[in-house]
């Protein structure tokens, strides 16, 4: 059974963890990739974009006659979506580790 004297220390406890996770979310940084390597997202914990790097001149032929700034902008959508997707299992993991500290009833 819960008790109702325990809820504020737990409460204190889970505002505690929730900052080391933001902290650790910001701290981590993850890749994505397209296009076998031509763009780069780099991406925090956060879901906060840090850095693109492009390196898709030759795929996308600029300094040609005709370049495929459409295949571009799909190649960095691409990389960005990757990216968002491997925060997102960062995020995951933190919330598990999280929750499994607090050790609430009902809770592994």
């Amino acid at each position: 059974m819960l008790n109702p004297l325990k809820i504020s220390e737990m409460l204190s406890q889970a505002n505690q963890m929730q900052e080391e996770v933001q902290q650790k979310l910001a701290q981590t940084v993850v890749e994505g990739t397209s296009g076998g390597g031509a763009v780069t997202a780099t991406m925090n914990g956060k879901k906060q974009l840090l850095k693109n790097s492009d390196r898709a001149r030759s795929v996308i032929g600029l300094g040609g006659d005709k370049p495929d700034v459409e295949m571009l902008e799909d190649l960095v959508v691409a990389a960005v979506n990757e990216a968002g997707r491997k925060a997102d299992e960062a995020i995951q993991s933190s919330v598990k580790g999280m929750l499994g500290g607090l050790k609430l009833p009902g809770m592994g």
